[in-house]
Parts: C-alpha cells; sequence; structure tokens
C-alpha cells in the first residue's frame, strides 16, 4: 500500500482556498466511487512542510488512474510519499486550450473558476457514462449558462458545449469574448448566428460555433460544437430534442448580486420557483443515465426543497457519503452547496 500526498492549487479567492481542502476530500471520494473502482484508502488532510495536502492511500496507481486524477479541480500535483521524501506522479489534464479561455473574462458574480470545474467533473462523475469522461465527446448543457464559465470548461475538455440564458447582455457579452479569442487564438472555427424560430414565433437568439484545437482536425471534420441561446430556458425543449445531453451543470442564481428570473414571474431572490419550472424540462433533455448538478444558495432556498423539486422532475437525488460535503461558505450572503440528480 502506498500513500500519495496531492498538492492543493492555489486559489486567488480566499474564501474558497479555505474550503479547498474539504472540497477536494469529497471530490476525490466521488472519482473514487466512480472511476478508480474504491481502490483509495484513507483520504485525509496533512501538512507537509507548511503546505496543505490530501493524502491517500491506494495499491498503486497506475496510468489511468493519473490521467483521471489529473483532472480533479483542485490539483496543482501528485506525489507518492516515500519515507521522508515526495516522488512526482505524472499528471497529464485533458485541457485542449490555453487555460486564459477560462482565466480572461472577469465580470461581477462570476463564479470561481476552480469551483465550476468541481461542479461539471462531480456531475459527469455520477452519470453512467464516467468511466468514459477521458475518451467521450460529452455533451454537456448549461442551462443558466450566464456569460460561460461552464461552457469554456466544457470545451477545455473537449466536450460539445451548449448555454441558454434569458439575459440578453450575457448572451451578447460571451459571444463577443468567445469569437474574439478564437480568432486571437487562430483556432479554426465556423459561426453561424440568427434567430431560433418555432411555429413562426422568433423564442430567442442563437450562436454555433464548430471548432478544433487542431487544424489537421478541423479538415477531416473532427469538430466541438457551441451551441448558445438568448431565450427562455423553461422553453428549452422547443430548442432542444429530448434526450440531447449527457449532463446539466447549472449554477442558479445566488439571490445576492443576480437573483432568479422567468418569464412568467420575473426576478426573484429564491431560485425556488426557477427550479419548480426548469426542472421538468432539463430532466426531459438528459439521456437515460445523465445527471444533472446545480449549485445554489442554501441561504435562499433550502436543501430538501431543490431535492424534492428534482425528485418530482423524475431524477433520483444523490444524498449520501461526500455528495453531503460540498457545502461551503462564499461570502457573508451566500452559503453554497452543490445537488446531483440521476436520471434513471
Amino acid at each position: 500500500m502506498t500513500r500519495y500526498a496531492l498538492l492543493i492549487l492555489p486559489s486567488a479567492n480566499r474564501v474558497y482556498a479555505g474550503a479547498s481542502t474539504a472540497l477536494t476530500r469529497a471530490e476525490l471520494e466521488v472519482f473514487n466511487r466512480s472511476v478508480l473502482r474504491g481502490r483509495l484508502r484513507e483520504v485525509s488532510d496533512a501538512t507537509i512542510g507548511g503546505v496543505p495536502y490530501v493524502t491517500f492511500a491506494a495499491d498503486g496507481l497506475d496510468a489511468g488512474d493519473a490521467a483521471y486524477l489529473a483532472n480533479l479541480s483542485s490539483v496543482y500535483a501528485l506525489f507518492g510519499i516515500e519515507g521522508d521524501l515526495l516522488r512526482p506522479v505524472g499528471l497529464r489534464p485533458l485541457g485542449r486550450f490555453d487555460d486564459d479561455l477560462i482565466t480572461i473574462p472577469k465580470y461581477a458574480g462570476k463564479t470561481n473558476e476552480q469551483f465550476t470545474k468541481l461542479l461539471l467533473n462531480v456531475t459527469l462523475l455520477s452519470s453512467a457514462f464516467a468511466p468514459a469522461m477521458l475518451e467521450r465527446q460529452f455533451a454537456v448543457l448549461d442551462p443558466l449558462c450566464g456569460r460561460g464559465t461552464t461552457l469554456n470548461q466544457a470545451l477545455m475538455y473537449g466536450y460539445d458545449a451548449t448555454g441558454i440564458d434569458l439575459d440578453q447582455k450575457d448572451f451578447e457579452a460571451y459571444a463577443a469574448f468567445i469569437q474574439a479569442w478564437l480568432k486571437r487564438k487562430r483556432i479554426k472555427h465556423h459561426a453561424e448566428r440568427g434567430p431560433v424560430r418555432r411555429n413562426r414565433q422568433v423564442l430567442g437568439r442563437r450562436l454555433q460555433i464548430s471548432l478544433a484545437a487542431a487544424r489537421d482536425d478541423y479538415r477531416a471534420g473532427v469538430t466541438q460544437h457551441l451551441d448558445l441561446v438568448n431565450a427562455d430556458t423553461t422553453k428549452a425543449l422547443e430548442i432542444f430534442r429530448p434526450a440531447s445531453f449527457d449532463v446539466v451543470v447549472a449554477d442558479a442564481p445566488y439571490g445576492v448580486q443576480h437573483g432568479s428570473r422567468t418569464a412568467a414571474k420575473g426576478l426573484a431572490r429564491s431560485p425556488v420557483d426557477l427550479l419548480t419550472q426548469a426542472a421538468p424540462v432539463w430532466a426531459r433533455l438528459l439521456r437515460s443515465g445523465g445527471a444533472c448538478g446545480i449549485a445554489w444558495n442554501t441561504l435562499v432556498a433550502r436543501r430538501d426543497a431543490a431535492a424534492e423539486i428534482l425528485a418530482g422532475a423524475g431524477l433520483e437525488p444523490l444524498d449520501s457519503g461526500p455528495y453531503l460535503e460540498f457545502q461551503h461558505r462564499v461570502d457573508q450572503a451566500i452559503l453554497r452547496d452543490v445537488l446531483i440528480a440521476r436520471r434513471p
């Protein structure tokens, strides 16, 4: 049995950095359950040389194990512990593009990039398709995409990314950013923009981009797809076919800088009304075996209320073990949690 030490990625967000060790333990346990065959033991905190680590034991890690662990949201480096020495374990994360795709956008209310990656990871790993994380071109939907942090993380992984949001300013801001970024990086792509029409009515506006990290892939038609829609998320089934997505990942507005908006009731501090209307739609957009992951502010909506809404939409909330360990403080007004539910 070998012990390993995971060095946590430094966070510019001081409050998130304080919670990162506990969040790393919980995320690591989800990896362990879903793709590491339960081989990790004795997951705990440790301080080595005055620096915080998360440590665990395993009967050796093979290249496949390391490939999964390379994508932990908080991993900076991984070492095997040999006496008083640390032996580096090579890590090659999935990242297809330069990380400025995620780090450049700065705006009020932006979700911490490490947490966005954690939410996508935990949702994906809770689906029936988790073992294919490193090979499958997952179809990811963010039904409250804002300015695209989750979409950018999905693109980094090599997945197809679809987002829908009612806010016109957010739609325009993200559309401008992603097109400018692709041009500046000289990434081969094709973009089309136009209205979304159903039954002679305009439901919203749409930007569709096909792209590839390598020019040869683009020429061969091996591309990723980004689909951005400015419309009401509760109308998503009028835009996308049922069972189109492997995972749905939503960072619900926290009711502080941004509220939850629906066409029927306008702006509200609590996301409950939005979830009640939208969860049945999101559930139908998931493939069987897919998973839905939601982050929200528990100070404006209780966990049991959110879980009841997802269950009522036909999903199965995961409410045991590490899934109960993701709650953490964002600031004085936000106590964030994660709720994952699977479609049978």
